[in-house]
């Protein structure tokens, strides 16, 4: 048959689609879990308060034409943070530009590499201060069976005992610094295995959410647990080296953590952590991040810029509890 299809038609790119694996910033949990502060400064000190002194009793009964009894209470203005400047780009030379297809726009892709870079280290940065071993004042390790003291029942078994194990540690933290534990983070797999979990399942079955059975969310759990809020850290990160076959994992792993996190930040406030966040470098966003294009004319090409300046600090070590390993 003459002409075939390929002597009528040259195959070219299609302009309006193109396919990029690119994370939702949903996936991201680490500035929703503790306030950020946005300081003028790119380091600075901070104080705090021992709240052994609040929480003793030491009021006693006042006797005529005596001094009431009296107390104190400490400070400590040691504390500090540092905001070092992180910072990623991508260069596009003139020769690609000039070569560049429709839908293709590199300007846009940059910007949008470049954030996603940021969005990848700040998450590391976060599980790295926040969701490891060693790190808080209570931790648990889960394992496969028969738990001691310092371990429990991994939840992906449906002999475990999750809503137990959680409670038990609100109202141990809740013993020990006078604060309730307002957040819980897991990680997909954490997560997966807690909403097949059957006692869960059956608390939502009995409960008002009869309906949602097969949809139980981040809110089922909340509210099954009794916390206000529930992250799962569904980012990912690629290990492996450029030009590798990549290697997918999830920053947040298979591990748990319980903690009071401030609302805000304020006077006096009782928080886990707080992010501390350089927005006196020029043009910075409360976020401390700024991203420029300038050009490098040495290299006949247009720069693509991210910096991020922050310092994520656990500053309460008894106000968290950390549960490694929770699934298999």
């Amino acid at each position: 048959m003459q002409p075939t299809p390929g002597d009528v038609h040259v195959n070219t790119p299609l302009s309006n689609i193109s396919v990029a694996e690119i994370q939702s910033m949903d996936a991201f949990v680490a500035d929703k879990v503790f306030p950020n502060i946005s300081s003028g400064k790119q380091g600075d000190r901070y104080w705090t308060f021992d709240r052994g002194y609040f929480n003793r009793d030491e009021m006693q009964v006042r006797g005529p034409s005596t001094e009431s009894a009296g107390g104190d209470y400490t400070v400590d203005n040691t504390p500090t943070f540092f905001c070092p400047v992180q910072a990623f780009h991508h260069d596009i030379d003139d020769q690609r530009r000039a070569n560049e297809d429709t839908p293709l726009n590199a300007d846009k892709e940059a910007t949008i590499l470049c954030t996603h870079k940021a969005m990848i280290r700040r998450e590391l940065s976060w599980a790295s201060k926040y969701f490891a071993a060693s790190l808080w004042t209570t931790e648990f390790d889960g394992v496969a069976s028969s738990p001691s003291s310092s371990e429990f029942l991994q939840w992906n078994d449906s002999g475990s005992d999750p809503i137990e194990v959680i409670r038990a540690q609100k109202t141990a933290m809740l013993k020990l610094t006078g604060v309730k534990p307002n957040t819980l983070v897991i990680g997909p797999e954490v997560y997966d295995s807690l909403i097949d979990h059957p006692d869960i399942i059956d608390r939502v079955k009995y409960g008002q959410t009869a309906p949602g059975i097969a949809t139980l969310d981040t809110s089922d759990l909340a509210a099954v647990l009794k916390i206000p809020r529930v992250f799962v850290m569904e980012a990912v990160y690629n290990s492996a080296a450029q030009g590798a076959t990549n290697v997918g994992a999830f920053i947040g792993g298979k591990s748990a953590l319980l903690c009071h996190a401030a609302p805000s930040p304020g006077l006096m406030t009782p928080t886990a952590g707080y992010t501390f966040s350089w927005n006196g470098y020029l043009g910075a966003s409360a976020m401390g991040g700024r991203i420029s294009k300038f050009r490098m004319e040495q290299l006949k090409s247009d720069r693509v810029e991210i910096e991020m300046a922050f310092d994520q600090k656990l500053v309460a070590a008894d106000m968290g509890c950390f549960f490694a390993t929770a699934v298999a």
